[in-house]
């Protein structure tokens, strides 16, 4: 199995040069993109049967340092990350055979992409530090450079740069996380990780070096900043692979080092990683409640959503720290299913944004809408993912986080009285975020894809090609199919988490009716077959009640206009007419956003305004004064440019009499 993994890994780098020998030939998009449908298949085989099968595998290459070689490693945490990979890789791959026909610059696309595939997979399968840091820098770099396909506007490159500092930010906390690890022996190979002893200072330095390596490429705040400015950025099926997919693989890095490489770990973590997960998810979805682009508002949900998978994950660390393995085994299940059920429904909601900036050639919400008569394939493929990760049943993304809430039930087993206080509180402020998240896309949609076409070229719209609506329409089924048994998706879970937390859910496809019962039958179960079956049957019932009980005399009156007699689609509430309750109620505090009239005096000619004026308080109270303190030191600095030869050689004499005196204090 290995060698299978091994092997489409490979052939995934491969067709970066065969990108670039056929560069300039008018099909080279489609077959790159079709060609690297097959070893994204490859992966999703070999982690089904890994998952199956819950062995280990193992081998070693001649190639990276040359005492250890690379190590590569399947097991089943391994097998699920490829999953995830490959599933998200092959459906984006197929999306973009069609997207990539309405790309003006290809060329800058190609050559990355598979390279981009190729480099996720094998971070996933590394077994060494070395290997796994080649493949992360190589996964951040080609990253970048998708990001930057579109380089001329002023708008990506700014957003380019900032993603290349934050990359090499996470990655530098990586490597100093990975050098602690492994000691002053210097065997970066994870099995010597392992059985290497450790401080408890030590490994908590690493837990936290680890947070701020892979938090960065999730996009946990405060270092979420790249992330809404380069998803909107990228083309949109390369945003739905680093929302989708490459997100998890930072996750994926943090469940490696953190459950399996570290070892035991206190409780006193699980704090920072439960505040840090609600933190994020509620400050994403307040930005993604006001923001009036689709893919930022998909950027901003995406950080709400791995602060969920954050939150989830820190219940499983208190609950291990705490030796209650079956909370934990909840715990990390639900994080495990949400990260499944994300890479489902964003990567979906993300080609569904590149399919109306295909057709329209606008992604504001203020220059869409009616695009439901338009594009009606594409409206109702949407629809599922908007329903889906607003949380609502019978789909999955109310199957994962209702398991998270179930975790929050089992705090009062803790404890720690701080931590049976703190949850609680953090399960609020999840269901706030719960709650925005649903608010937001009956924005997103509704304004989007109902009412009237704001614009020409909304009101003109066509639907895409088949091969991005066969994308789109797989995720969608799996939507579909993830919450309607996810007793299912629990079940091939839980080799990975037995492996983590050293227990398991019960077999939840033995319960009758696939009914899921993470806990206890007294407690808790949820069966979404049958509360699929009451929603048809209630809403069946409705209608007809209606039909039937309703007068059938014709009426005609003019359609509500809000108050304004003017027919023009313009009167239509807009963006900031749903987002103002919200940033008014909550944007004050955590958005610093503010409302200015202008009215012109009596008599003046020039219109009145209105502007919303909002502050990104982490970006202006953290990031700015470091830049200017970094752009102070520099200054300062680029004077020892231009120092004569004496001073030069006093500043050599000062610096080496300072780091003799250092290594003697050392000593």
């Amino acid at each position: 199995m290995i060698e299978a993994a091994a092997i489409a890994t490979l052939g995934l780098f491969l067709l970066s040069p065969l990108a670039i020998a056929l560069r300039g030939r008018a099909s080279v998009s489609g077959l790159i993109y079709a060609l690297s449908i097959l070893p994204c298949l490859g992966l999703v085989g070999v982690g089904l049967m890994g998952l199956g099968d819950r062995h280990s595998s193992a081998m070693v290459l001649p190639v990276g340092l040359p005492w250890i070689g690379a190590h590569l490693r399947l097991d089943a945490l391994t097998d699920f990350f490829l999953l995830v990979v490959g599933i998200g890789g092959a459906a984006t791959s197929l999306y973009a055979i069609g997207y990539g026909r309405h790309e003006e610059e290809p060329g800058r696309v190609l050559p990355f992409y598979p390279g981009f595939l190729g480099a996720m997979a094998l971070v996933v399968l590394a077994d060494d530090a070395f290997t796994f840091l080649v493949a992360w820098e190589v996964m951040s770099l080609l990253s970048w450079a998708l990001v930057m396909a579109h380089h001329r506007e002023a708008e990506v490159r700014a957003a380019g740069l900032i993603y290349l500092i934050m990359a090499a930010f996470g990655t530098m906390a990586l490597v100093l996380a990975f050098g602690l690890l492994a000691g002053s022996g210097g065997d970066y190979a994870f099995a010597a990780i392992r059985s290497l002893p450790r401080s408890m200072p030590v490994s908590i330095a690493v837990a936290f070096l680890v947070l701020v390596g892979a938090g960065s490429k999730a996009g946990v705040v405060p270092l979420h900043l790249w992330l809404p400015r380069a998803h909107p950025a990228a083309p949109s099926h390369v945003s739905a692979l680093m929302s989708g997919v490459m997100t998890k693989v930072a996750i994926y890095a943090f469940l490696r080092v953190v459950f399996d490489l570290i070892g035991p770990l206190p409780w006193m973590v699980s704090p920072v990683l439960i505040l840090t997960g609600v933190a994020t998810a509620v400050l994403g979805i307040v930005n993604a409640a006001v923001a009036d682009d689709m893919k930022k508002i998909l950027a901003y949900s995406t950080i709400e959503n791995v602060g969920v998978i954050f939150a989830a994950i820190g219940l499983a660390q208190a609950f291990r720290a705490d030796d209650m393995p079956t909370a934990a085994a909840l715990a990390l299940s639900a994080a495990l299913f949400h990260v499944f059920n994300h890479m489902a429904f964003k990567s979906l909601l993300f080609m569904s944004s590149g399919a109306v900036l295909t057709a329209t050639g606008r992604r504001d919400l203020d220059g869409l809408g009616g695009l439901i008569r338009r594009m009606p394939v594409t409206s109702f493929l949407t629809l599922i993912g908007v329903v889906a990760i607003s949380a609502l049943p019978p789909l999955n993304g109310f199957a994962s986080e209702w398991m998270v809430f179930q975790t929050v039930l089992q705090s009062p087993q803790l404890p720690q009285l701080g931590l049976e206080m703190l949850v609680p509180a953090a399960g609020g402020m999840l269901a706030l975020a719960a709650a925005l998240a649903a608010a937001a896309f009956v924005r997103f949609y509704g304004l989007g894809f109902l009412g009237r076409g704001r614009s020409a070229e909304a009101s003109n719209a066509r639907e895409v090609d088949r091969y991005m609506l066969a994308a789109m329409g797989g995720l969608a089924a799996l939507c579909v199919l993830a919450g309607l048994v996810p007793a299912l998706v629990l079940d091939r879970l839980a080799p990975v988490v037995e492996a983590l937390t050293r227990s398991r859910l019960p077999v939840q496809s033995a319960e009758p009716w696939l009914t899921v019962v993470p806990v206890a039958v007294a407690r808790s179960t949820y069966n979404p077959l049958l509360v699929c079956l009451f929603i048809a049957a209630t809403a069946s019932a409705a209608a007809w009640v209606v039909h039937r009980a309703g007068t059938r005399a014709l009426r005609r009156a003019p359609a509500w206009d809000c108050g304004f007699p003017d027919p023009s689609p313009l009167t239509q509430y807009g963006a900031g007419s749903f987002a103002q309750p919200l940033r008014r109620v909550l944007g004050g505090v955590l958005l610093r956003a503010r409302e200015e009239v202008e009215m012109p005096p009596p008599g003046a000619t020039v219109p009145a305004r209105h502007r919303v004026i909002q502050h990104d308080l982490i970006w202006e109270w953290a990031y700015l004064p470091l830049a200017r303190g970094i752009l102070k030191v520099a200054t300062e600095a680029n004077r020892l440019q231009f120092l004569t030869i004496r001073r030069y050689l006093a500043f050599v004499m000062g610096t080496l009499v300072s780091l003799l005196l250092v290594l003697s204090i050392w000593r």
